[in-house]
């Protein structure tokens, strides 16, 4: 049975030639949230909107990710609010790493209701991006926020991807 996340666009068909572009599952990458190798995984969809500098997604989840009854599971919440703060990472062009995520639970996540999620930088200082993010429903009432600090890998030091330096060495 494959997994139960149906991705909607609030905005018209023609977004990416607009704003920015659609950030679809690569094929190769076996990320649980956004990669296209994972069998299951969630295969997640965002768009990166250029002009404000944003990244969001739309979706519907099923009911194989709830927690309680009918509610989204909290470390569910957690991935998608890290997941789009990491894309935001991607209008610096750097490839950098969580090194700290805050999640506040405002209002339990419902199942098989439409939300957005949506991400913005707030702040750089040196290797330190601060990102903030936040889960709203269809009417757009704010049921998590979340904040996050991520470390730009040291490229002199890793120019191939391998090695990597720790985030906490900042």
């Amino acid at each position: 049975m494959g997994n139960c996340i149906r991705a909607w666009r609030s905005s018209s068909a023609g977004f990416a030639a607009i704003h920015g572009m659609l950030l679809t599952p690569n094929p190769t990458n076996v990320c649980f949230a956004c990669g296209g190798a994972n069998a299951r995984g969630m295969k997640l969809t965002f768009e990166q909107d250029d002009a404000n500098r944003r990244i969001r997604g739309s979706f519907r989840l099923g009911a194989e990710y709830q927690g309680g009854t009918d509610f989204i599971h909290g470390g569910i919440i957690a991935l998608l609010l890290d997941e789009a703060m990491g894309k935001v990472n991607r209008f610096r062009q750097v490839r950098a790493v969580t090194a700290e995520l805050t999640i506040e639970y405002l209002k339990p996540v419902p199942v098989e209701k439409d939300l957005v999620v949506e991400a913005y930088e707030v702040e750089k200082n040196g290797r330190n991006l601060f990102h903030a993010g936040e889960i709203r429903d269809a009417s757009g009432q704010v049921l998590a926020r979340g904040r996050g600090r991520f470390v730009e890998l040291n490229r002199a030091a890793n120019p191939e991807g391998s090695a990597v330096q720790s985030p906490r060495a900042v």
